[in-house]
């Protein structure tokens, strides 16, 4: 949901009291369109976040301390001059526009008290954060500087005149409760009323339209012609009591995720945030908040982690997709080579003919016509020759075309077998990439890729003859920016922590393990798998190792438990949402690493197969099961 101007309403509502007479006691600029007012107020100390980027421009109380630049950016140091030190006298929303004033107070150069105000503006793209001197209106600075050249309407230039953003002439019925019927009538009446409220009235936004229809009692496609009075007054009434303060002293911040997410697992992405429970968004998940400004924070932050977590899970997921699309023309050349290669092995076949046949091969002949004795039918075939060549010639000739293809593929099949597998591996990779669900199993996977050589091993502190050695290699066409500390710290810190798998329990309370990663599956499978303990996989798919832990003189779990671990093992491999799929499994000690495997690459030739379909809903409760730790037997 955007924070639109009846929410803002509510959230500014909240943070005045707290506000209000706080002391600005530090400003930081810890992003490009982000600034932090550290305050403190009756002994208590705040953090007020002012953000104007396009897509999650906002303000809050946060609790996140961010790492700021070593050299704060100018308008961080225009406003350290002027309100650090201050008193907030007031924040306020001008109307139900998203325009907040704060109104600081500062002894200014001369040593005399005065007042400033900085103005948030969110309008999408367009947000800014402008200091303006009320006395004079003159602009002080803002955080997005521009001229008549990028905007008609006005300029955000030091000494320029403040100009507030262009009305959009949208009616506030908290203060025109008599008018908003006429407005609504001016308009085509075949409209929806969805669609009218928005378009007339200051604050509203699609989401909060949709609330209000739906909580008339009425249907969302509503048009204005199908309304009468009663149903008018419900639309008018459902406003007032989700826009006025009289109607909710209380609020009841909320954040909506989507069906079958777990709103208390790490990482979950809302969709959307309301302040009071929305009834548009009855029977989703959700998660209530003590304060309106911590479901914002939660909302914001939640998406600016997962943001940067598509950003590197994109980067990854290129450079992977790059080595697969390389690996892949090398494994058409070497199929095609082979291909062409195998119809040179007839020429045994016909050298042997023509041996067979030297009686009848003269100087100058162009072909033979021989019988095939290799058939039982004697088949007739023709064989080309060489005419300035003699029968024996011809006969060695192809002989050594034969050999030649036969060399051909002896040589290129087992490149072939290489590029096969290690396409396997990264496919394996880049389903790993896509189950990444945190930033540590992200680096886990950056790790493996750096470790492999298929990023830059310069990130990791190899030296430049090594770099060198290996810049004809196909692997080091990706690179990414550094990951984790420099390689001087790398080699003081302690040693890695080990990997954290997932774990699961079945509906008999067992506990199920799997790797997300082919980091997790090695250590999963080869260090914490007891021989006992069964090992499943789906059969020739790329995906996860998952383990079901069993007592000593335990063959088998119960066959829920073995279902429900085969369903898991589907749910994270790349045969998700198929239909009866081959999942293999085993016991630990039937499992082995051949020598330079790839990582997560395992062999075995004792197991047994099950089919299954794994039902949508065992999946889910599943899922909702994680554990926080590894069972204490495994740890």
């Amino acid at each position: 949901m955007a924070l639109d101007g009846i929410t803002l309403h509510h959230l500014i509502r909240e943070l005045a009291p707290q506000l209000t007479g706080a002391r600005i006691d530090k400003v930081t600029q810890p992003e490009k369109e982000e600034i932090h007012l550290q305050l403190r107020s009756q002994g208590q100390s705040y953090r007020l976040l002012l953000n104007i980027s396009a897509t999650a421009a906002r303000l809050h109380l946060s609790r996140k301390n961010k790492k700021n630049p070593v050299s704060p950016p100018m308008f961080c140091m225009i406003l350290r001059k002027h309100i650090e030190g201050g008193k907030i006298l007031k924040i306020e929303q001008l109307g139900l526009e998203r325009i907040i004033l704060l109104s600081v107070q500062n002894y200014n150069e001369y040593g005399d008290l005065a007042t400033l105000h900085l103005y948030l503006e969110i309008m999408g793209k367009h947000s800014n954060l402008i200091l303006v001197d009320p006395q004079s209106g003159a602009i002080l600075d803002g955080l997005k500087r521009y001229s008549h050249a990028l905007s008609r309407h006005r300029e955000v230039l030091p000494g320029r005149q403040y100009i507030a953003p262009p009305s959009q002439g949208k009616l506030d019925p908290l203060t025109h409760e008599e008018e908003w019927r006429e407005v609504l009538f001016q308009e085509e009446i075949h409209e929806k009323v969805v669609d009218l409220l928005v378009k007339h009235y200051a604050g509203i936004s699609p989401e909060l339209a949709r609330e209000i229809v739906t909580r008339a009692g009425l249907e969302l496609g509503i048009s204005l012609d199908q309304c009468g009075d009663i149903d008018l007054s419900r639309i008018f009434q459902a406003y007032t009591q989700l826009a006025n303060p009289a109607y909710t002293p209380n609020l009841e911040p909320t954040l909506y995720y989507l069906k079958g997410v777990q709103p208390t697992r790490p990482n979950s992405l809302p969709t959307s945030f309301s302040f009071l429970p929305f009834q548009i968004y009855q029977g989703l998940p959700s998660q209530d908040f003590p304060t309106l400004a911590e479901a914002v924070e939660n909302f914001y932050q939640t998406k600016a982690s997962n943001n940067t977590l598509e950003a590197k899970r994109g980067s990854l997921r290129k450079i992977t997709q790059e080595h697969l699309q390389h690996l892949s023309k090398k494994r058409g050349i070497y199929e095609d080579t082979i291909a062409n290669a195998g119809k040179g092995l007839k020429y045994q076949r016909w050298g042997e003919l023509l041996t067979a046949n030297l009686y009848r091969l003269e100087l100058g002949m162009k072909e033979i016509l021989v019988e095939d004795y290799n058939e039982e039918t004697l088949p007739k075939l023709t064989i080309p020759l060489e005419a300035q060549l003699t029968g024996i010639e011809n006969s060695q000739r192809y002989y050594r075309l034969y050999n030649k293809a036969k060399a051909t593929i002896q040589k290129t099949t087992p490149l072939q077998k290489a590029v096969e597998s290690e396409l396997i591996y990264l496919n394996s990779v880049l389903l790993s990439l896509e189950q990444a669900s945190t930033p540590s199993e992200l680096d886990e996977v950056h790790k493996e890729l750096i470790e492999q050589d298929y990023l830059s091993g310069k990130q990791h502190g190899k030296s430049s003859h090594a770099q060198e050695k290996n810049t004809s290699n196909h692997k080091k066409k990706g690179k990414l920016p550094k990951h984790g500390k420099d390689s001087k710290k790398s080699k003081s810190s302690n040693k890695p922590e080990s990997p954290q798998p997932k774990v699961y329990f079945s509906s008999q309370n067992h506990p199920i393990l799997v790797g997300k990663n082919n980091r997790q599956n090695d250590w999963l499978t080869l260090k914490k798998g007891r021989p006992q303990d069964l090992w499943l996989h789906t059969k020739n798919i790329p995906g996860s190792h998952v383990l079901i832990p069993l007592t000593e003189g335990e063959e088998f779990p119960d066959d829920a438990t073995l279902e429900e671990a085969a369903a898991l093992a589907i749910h994270f491999s790349q045969a998700k949402g198929s239909t009866l799929v081959p999942v293999d499994y085993t016991h630990v000690k039937n499992i082995k690493k051949p020598n330079a495997a790839k990582p997560g690459m395992v062999i075995y030739d004792t197991n047994w197969t099950l089919y299954l379909t794994p039902k949508e809903e065992i999946v889910e409760r599943l899922l909702a099961s994680e554990a926080e730790d590894l069972p204490l037997e495994h740890e």
